[in-house]
């Protein structure tokens, strides 16, 4: 669950003074496809006066308009996220288990739609409230907040050098604070569309929520 919560990683909506609005709606309305490496900072927030405790992931990410996405995890552990346009399945290597989801209902008002399926702006705004930040770490920066009150998330902040995405900090609703940095970026290369089917491997668990 908590792995879906964090790409669910993966649907913002923005506005924001002229260059990050402009960069954003760029990235959303001309990278039909993508490929990046990413590094995901998970922080717990502190509890009991004890310190935060922070865990960090490394892998690659692919996306093809309109809701498709893989996001593969090698370290510290092996794992699968893959949308298909229908289905968003979950596969832990170490466990050998599929987690089956239906995609529609997973992402929602999640920063999934801002990779996958948002057309533009406008559209984005059905499910968020939105605000400028100013620029930080030679980054534009614009801030969503779920219009909706009972969401996994409480904010998302996205990062934008130019045209390409490079930053997502997410703030779930427990406090939970995850940062995926993207680099080495690649807009619109050739992805097969068979990147994006998954089948359960022989022999692996199928948990269907």
């Amino acid at each position: 669950m908590k792995s879906f919560l964090l790409v669910s990683l993966w649907a913002a909506i923005f506005t924001a003074h002229a260059s990050g609005l402009d960069g954003l709606e760029a990235f959303v309305k001309n990278a039909k496809t993508g490929r990046a490496q990413f590094t995901q900072v998970v922080t717990a927030p502190s509890k009991d006066a004890q310190p935060a405790r922070s865990k960090t992931s490394t892998g690659t990410f692919e996306f093809s308009r309109p809701n498709r996405f893989k996001f593969v995890y090698t370290k510290p552990f092996a794992q699968t996220i893959v949308a298909d346009g229908q289905t968003l399945w979950l596969y832990d290597v170490d466990l050998n288990q599929v987690t089956v989801r239906s995609q529609a209902a997973v992402l929602g008002s999640t920063p999934a739609a801002l990779i996958a399926s948002a057309a533009d702006l406008k559209a984005l705004r059905a499910d968020f409230s939105l605000s400028a930040e100013p620029d930080k770490d030679g980054l534009e920066w614009v801030v969503a907040t779920p219009k909706a009150k009972d969401g996994a998330w409480q904010s998302v902040h996205v990062g934008m050098r130019g045209a390409d995405l490079a930053v997502l900090e997410i703030l779930d609703s427990f406090g939970q604070r995850s940062v995926i940095t993207f680099t080495a970026m690649q807009t619109n290369p050739s992805l097969d569309a068979a990147a994006f089917a998954f089948k359960p491997p022989v022999g692996a668990d199928v948990v269907r929520q």
